[in-house]
């Protein structure tokens, strides 16, 4: 036996390789937990804090943010409505305008066909007065022409009794003056001088030149005798009268300029005559 047998050994034991990583996990594990537990208890130490001052500014920006979003909404679809507004008024008043000018051409239309009618029709009387009064004027040169040849003028026998009277009053009125609506003794208009020359031999007349051109029996121009009532225009519808005084003239109140004249029938033709006496 060895001399140093029977004295212990200084040297601890050794370990084994499991043990002391067993113990080596233990220690990390505990670290670890250790390290979580004062992380989280660090976060929910500054938890409050960040609760605190950040959100109230986050959530007033966010409402401001909101507010203005919708006042720009607001003020798109006003801006939407005014201009929709807009245009509905301007297609009103685009069709409206359509419509006007329509109902002016179709008037302008009427009234131009209106005044062509109205020029035709006026044109038309003007040449049928022209081509009558163009016939009388032959008729009574003729008739003249024929007088003179017998030393008399058509239908120029001596005026006779109520005759002679309505010409001889109607010749003393030569000179008076014309006035609308007179009847005389100073001033006449047509009518008036013949209803006052007749008066004189006792027949009452019409007062107006319409009824006295249809007062009595229609006579032919080429057919005249002193006495007779001339007149121009329709019979029934005659605008002037006068007399007729032999020879080829007859007296009338023509108008205001002239007064009362004795003229020829060439003057101014009468359209027809009625014979009263």
């Amino acid at each position: 036996m060895s001399h140093t047998a029977h004295i212990r050994s200084h040297r601890k034991p050794r370990r084994s390789a499991s043990t002391i990583a067993m113990r080596t996990g233990v220690a990390g594990g505990v670290l670890s937990t250790l390290a979580v537990a004062g992380a989280s208890g660090a976060a929910h130490a500054a938890e409050p804090v960040t609760q605190t001052l950040e959100l109230p500014t986050l959530t007033a920006d966010l409402a401001a943010q909101v507010a203005q979003s919708a006042d720009v909404t607001q003020q798109a679809a006003a801006s939407y409505q005014l201009q929709a507004e807009r245009d509905a008024a301007a297609a009103k008043a685009a069709k409206q305008a359509k419509a006007d000018l329509a109902e002016a051409k179709k008037k302008a239309a009427e009234a131009k066909k209106k005044a062509e009618e109205a020029a035709r029709k006026e044109a038309a009387e003007r040449a049928s007065r022209t081509a009558e009064r163009a016939t009388l004027s032959a008729s009574a040169d003729t008739g003249s022409s024929t007088g003179a040849s017998s030393g008399t003028s058509t239908g120029t026998s001596t005026a006779t009794g109520s005759a002679a009277a309505v010409v001889s009053f109607v010749q003393a009125q030569v000179g008076k003056a014309y006035v609308s609506g007179a009847t005389g003794p100073s001033a006449y208009d047509c009518s008036g001088l013949v209803q006052a020359a007749f008066k004189q031999v006792g027949i009452s007349l019409p007062r107006v030149s319409q009824a006295q051109s249809t007062a009595g029996t229609q006579v032919g121009l080429d057919n005249l005798q002193p006495g007779d009532i001339l007149y121009w225009g329709g019979a029934g519808s005659a605008y002037h009268v006068g007399v007729y005084v032999g020879d080829g003239m007859f007296v009338g109140a023509q108008n205001s300029s002239t007064g009362v004249v004795q003229k020829p029938l060439s003057y101014d033709p009468p359209s027809g005559a009625v014979r009263v006496l």
